[in-house]
């Protein structure tokens, strides 16, 4: 089943991410009009700053709970475009100090 992962940034400056099976466009208007009571109910208005098409439902759920766990400015090169800086805004391991060099 196709979907889309799709990036929302919120009125609060938070970023949602989510994904969807219907409309990209019709998604956007349920969280527009509060439709669900959820996180994006109470931070309206959204704006749609990032999507990507895959053609299988698990593999757009898959990314959608990566994304989740990544820092905000991971997820602000993604929305970028930026896909080389994504590897070093990876999380360190726990204990992990930057590198002095």
């Amino acid at each position: 089943m196709r979907a889309y992962l799709y990036i929302l940034l919120c009125a609060d400056g938070s970023y949602y991410v989510g994904t969807t099976i219907v409309s990209l466009e019709r998604r956007l208007a349920e969280h527009e009009a509060g439709t669900y009571d959820g996180y994006t109910a109470r931070r309206r208005p959204v704006k749609l700053v990032f999507y990507q098409y895959f053609e299988r439902l698990e593999d757009a759920a898959a990314a959608e709970r990566q994304i989740k766990g990544w820092r905000r400015e991971k997820k602000e090169a993604l929305i970028r475009g930026d896909y080389a800086s994504l590897p070093s805004l990876a999380r360190r391991g726990r204990g992990e100090r930057p590198s002095p060099h």
